[in-house]
This record gives C-alpha cells, structure tokens and sequence, in this order.
C-alpha cells in the first residue's frame, strides 16, 4: 500500500510518499516547498493572502505528485503556524476549494503522541520508557511512555522561531538580558513537564525535528549525508557550549557553522536554549537523535489501525485552536 501525507510546518510544505505495507514506512519520494510561513504571520496571528496563495499551489503540487506516483491521500496537515492563526478556518477552507485536499490541524498534544509513536518504532522496545522531545518553529512537543503509545503527552509554547520572534529579535547577536529573559521564559514553561519527566527517570530520551539534527551536527554528530543508520547523540554538556557559541554570533555567521543552514540560522540559537535547558531540567544528560517524526508517526497509524483513525483523530470539523494549558496532560505523578 502506498501512502501519502502533506506537512505544513512554520517552514516549509513537506510531501512524503511511502510504502507502508508490513507496518514499515518505506519512503520512495520525498519533496518540499519552501513557505515560510511563520515569517508571513501578521502581529495578531493572522496569515496572509499572498502566503495562503502560496500554500494553496504548494499543497496542490503536492496532490498532484502524489497521483503520479500513484499513492493514496495525502493525509494533509498543519502545524502551530496554522492552528494558531485566527483565520485558521479560512485557510483551510481555500486549500480544500482550491486543491480538493482537505487540510486539518492536530493539536499539539496529538503532534506529540504521533511523534512518539515514531520514535517508539524507530528505537524498539529495547529503549526502555522513553522521553520524547521535538522542537518545531512555534512549539516544543513532549511525551513521555512505557509502550506504544505515550502515557502523556504537552505542546508547549517553545518553538524556534516563535521565541526568536518575542525575545532575540533586537539585537544581532542578541544581548544578556534578552538572553536572560529568554531562559527565563523556558525555565517557567517547562517547570511541570520537566518535574514529571524527572520522576518517570526514562531509560531513554530521544530527540526529533531539523532543529535538534542541526544541533547535533554543530555537537559533533555525523552528517546527514551518512544516511538515517548511523546513531547520532546529544550530549545536555555540548549543547550548553553550542548555546554559548551561537549566541556570540549574528545569525548570517552561524550559518557557517557545521550543520546551521542559513534559513535556520536566525532561530537556532533559541532552539538550542530551549533543547539545553529541557534536557537539563529533565535530568536527561544525553538524548539519541531519531529521524523519525510526526509525518512518520501519521503512516505508521494509518498503517497499523486503518484509514478509520485519520477520520477520528481529524474529526469532521477542524479542531479549536488549543492553548499551551489545555493541551499539558498532566494530573501530576501517579499516587
């Protein structure tokens, strides 16, 4: 069975067409649209015209690579970018008349179960209980989980580009008190999530997303070129000199840095705060860095419980946007 699924990131538009057949998803072509977004967003939250014309041809191409390769879907979704907007319906709403896909939003909390579900897959169960955390552009998602499916699971307010935009946005490279109120932010936001990962103690964390492989290569990780087998770690020590390094640097010389790509560069600092401070507060000295994510985590459900499940877990109605509250699932440590 072939299989294809559509990401809207703050970023880009990513089409991954896989055979799924055996319960692996087995990519056989990949493409990607370069939107951003996330730098078309207006101060109230507002996505643009021009940038919802741009997703709309984008998502089509998509569509339409996918019937030539004769694969089923695409599964479409959008990210934070999206789900926050205010006209979040009307976007969705033009790409379904202007490409006959119909786009939805997941909220974070199922971003993060479905990025969990793939990182579960990829490490086996020889991982142990396992933390899970991905850095996306407008939110950090978290899990936490002794078996397939996490047993929690928080989208925080910790993108990338989302705190490069409210704190790092003066000065370049940024001063201390920007820095310090930058980490201050993160410490406040993670508080709870970081409490309750320190008293699971996974035997395992892993990490996903282009930021944190990014990272990894500037710490010292083999470059993607080596292919998805060869395993890739973070050390929480090497990330805090990354931090240090990023931060004495205007963005256009981070991008000279091994593994920092000049699109990303601007944000990778925060995305190294945010990944530092999350691994410390979690007592998570070293974390592997999975390839795996959330477009993966959606092909491996659709594969292992059927096309039944998308239409459960989208609904029929895009969901309500959902707040950094209301998606922390967390009644504290068992009793």
């Amino acid at each position: 069975m072939r299989v294809s699924v559509v990401d809207a990131g703050s970023n880009t538009v990513r089409l991954v067409i896989a055979d799924v057949e055996g319960g692996v998803p087995l990519p056989v072509h990949t493409v990607k649209w370069k939107l951003r977004l996330n730098e078309q967003v207006a101060p109230d939250g507002m996505i643009a015209d021009e940038a919802v014309e741009r997703l709309v041809k984008a998502v089509a191409a998509a569509g339409a690579t996918a019937r030539r390769w004769h694969a089923a879907g695409p599964l479409a979704f959008a990210t934070t970018v999206v789900r926050n907007a205010p006209n979040r319906h009307e976007v969705l709403q033009r790409v379904a008349s202007g490409t006959g896909i119909r786009m939805c939003t997941l909220p974070g909390e199922t971003e993060a179960e479905l990025t969990f579900l793939a990182a579960r897959r990829w490490l086996g169960w020889k991982a142990g209980p396992l933390a899970l955390l991905d850095i996306g552009g407008g939110s950090l998602e978290v899990a936490f989980g002794r078996g397939r499916l996490p047993d929690f699971a928080a989208s925080l307010p910790l993108g990338a580009n989302r705190l490069t935009q409210e704190y790092l946005g003066v000065q370049d490279p940024p001063g201390a008190a920007e820095l310090k109120e930058l980490r201050r932010r993160v410490r406040h936001e993670l508080r709870d999530v970081a409490s309750r990962i320190r008293w699971e103690g996974p035997r395992t964390a892993a990490v996903t997303s282009r930021t944190f492989q990014q990272l990894a290569r500037l710490c010292g990780a083999a470059p993607g070129r080596f292919g998805p087998f060869v395993e890739r770690e973070l050390a929480c020590r090497d990330l805090r000199e990354a931090a240090r390094a990023l931060a004495a640097l205007p963005a256009a010389e981070r991008a000279q840095l091994p593994g920092i790509s000049a699109p990303r560069a601007a944000q990778s600092l925060a995305g190294a705060v945010v990944g530092r401070t999350a691994l410390k507060l979690m007592g998570l000295p070293r974390a592997v860095v999975c390839p795996w994510a959330i477009r993966e985590g959606v092909l491996l459900r659709y594969a292992e419980d059927g096309s039944d499940w998308w239409t459960d877990a989208t609904g029929t109605a895009d969901p309500a946007p959902v707040s950094a509250a209301a998606t922390l699932r967390i009644a504290g440590p068992p009793a």
